[in-house]
């Protein structure tokens, strides 16, 4: 008889499709029959204008949001099947930072550590510190960062859990050069990790040659982004020209 499995293995997953995924608000539609397949080890990004359902689809990755068509499976499984244990594997960066200013930068980090059961609390508040290049501002209250050091911390209390699925929605939105290099280069070490990341941006200039697949949707409605020649800001204005599917 072969093993049972171990309950790490139980709760983590290689990849994320997502299939046939509508979403309306009343008479709007947010998105609709979008399918997309998302592997260990890669980055995709959401492309699109305001309001394209760019956000509507990462909250449904993260289970915030239900579709009201489609599924999504995480490995094998819907995320109704995987209960509370999903989430524990979701890390996400939105739009709010969800860190406390009264705080320092270790106390935030500890605080969301030890909300998710973290024990090894003190060398992981390390870890994430040092990632973040924080270090020296340890215990420093958050009120006093720069938007670029509040974002560089927000990235690491959304991955103090060590998720096999990273959401971020539009992370360079007012960073300098400097942060969004520091940014860039975190993301690329977590995806060499083998996270599973999916990132909405409007950034084509720092997304070109750090997404693995790109999409666009529009009017809900989603399309790849087809790979090849040409900057990716050109190869987006190329799949919006050619239409998206009805």
């Amino acid at each position: 008889m072969s093993p049972a499995p171990s309950s790490d293995r139980l709760s983590d997953f290689e990849v994320v499709t997502v299939t046939g995924i509508s979403r309306f608000y009343g008479r709007r539609r947010a998105l609709s029959k979008v399918s997309l397949e998302c592997r260990t080890g890669t980055m995709t990004g959401l492309f699109g204008p305001n309001g394209a359902g760019k956000s509507t689809l990462l909250g449904i990755l993260s289970t915030v949001i239900q579709p009201s068509q489609g599924v999504v499976r995480y490995g094998k499984r819907p995320a109704d099947e995987w209960g509370d244990v999903l989430r524990a594997r979701v890390g996400v960066l939105g739009h709010d930072l969800f860190l406390y200013g009264d705080l320092t930068a270790r106390e935030n980090l500890e605080f969301f550590g030890r909300l998710h059961g973290i024990t090894r609390i003190t060398a992981r508040t390390d870890e994430a510190l040092s990632a973040a290049r924080l270090t020296d501002r340890a215990g420093d209250r958050v009120a006093a960062f720069s938007r670029g050091l509040r974002q560089r911390l927000a990235l690491e209390r959304a991955l103090i859990h060590d998720p096999r699925l990273v959401l971020l929605d539009e992370p360079f939105t007012g960073l300098d050069d400097a942060s969004t290099g520091l940014l860039t280069e975190r993301l690329r070490a977590l995806r060499t990790s083998g996270a599973i990341i999916v990132m909405a941006t409007h950034d084509f200039d720092t997304a070109d040659g750090l997404v693995d697949q790109a999409v666009c949707l529009e009017n809900g409605r989603l399309a790849p982004i087809a790979a090849g020649e040409g900057r990716l800001r050109e190869r987006y204005r190329r799949a919006l020209d050619e239409g998206l599917p009805r």
